[in-house]
């Protein structure tokens, strides 16, 4: 017995309207914090590279996400479309969150994804940098979770 195709709309080629779509989707799925729930969006041999960690396939990325946010503590994501062609699209993000010592962050990055003809992500490189920040600096304080529709974005917070 086979498994069934999976699929995850939109699916490319990409225009514009859908690649803003598949980045919100991205980013609500990340804001959840489940990693089972995440790997479902990558092809079961996703290629990752996160920062200096490289990735092959779910069961890694599983792991990755699950020792990403044991350290990663209430975890906010914005993602926002920076480009897109047939079946890549490239973005950029910023998120917060702190220590298990209560040192805040806001880390900065880019994205390359890679999709295959399922609108499952076939590669993804995220190159990312932390910048310490005071709580009182924060600029995400919605309830953990997804984004809500009328928070700002990345551009808007002059991000």
């Amino acid at each position: 017995m086979t498994d069934p195709i999976e699929t995850r709309p939109p699916l490319p080629p990409f225009t514009r309207e859908t690649a803003i779509q598949k980045v919100r989707a991205a980013e609500d799925g990340w804001n959840t914090r489940d990693p089972e729930r995440v790997s479902l969006a990558y092809t079961k041999d996703s290629v990752w590279r996160n920062r200096a960690e490289f990735t092959n396939g779910r069961a890694e990325i599983v792991g990755l996400l699950r020792r990403k946010w044991a350290k990663e503590l209430d975890y906010r994501l914005i993602k926002e479309l920076w480009a897109f062609t047939d079946n890549r699209i490239a973005v950029r993000f910023a998120y917060e969150w702190h220590d298990d010592s209560n040192n805040w962050f806001r880390s900065y990055g880019n994205e390359n994804w890679e999709f295959d003809e399922h609108g499952l992500m076939a590669r993804r490189h995220a190159s990312i940098n932390d910048m310490p920040i005071r709580e009182a600096d924060r600029l995400y304080h919605w309830p953990l979770g997804r984004r809500p529709d009328d928070h700002p974005g990345l551009s808007d917070l002059g991000l």
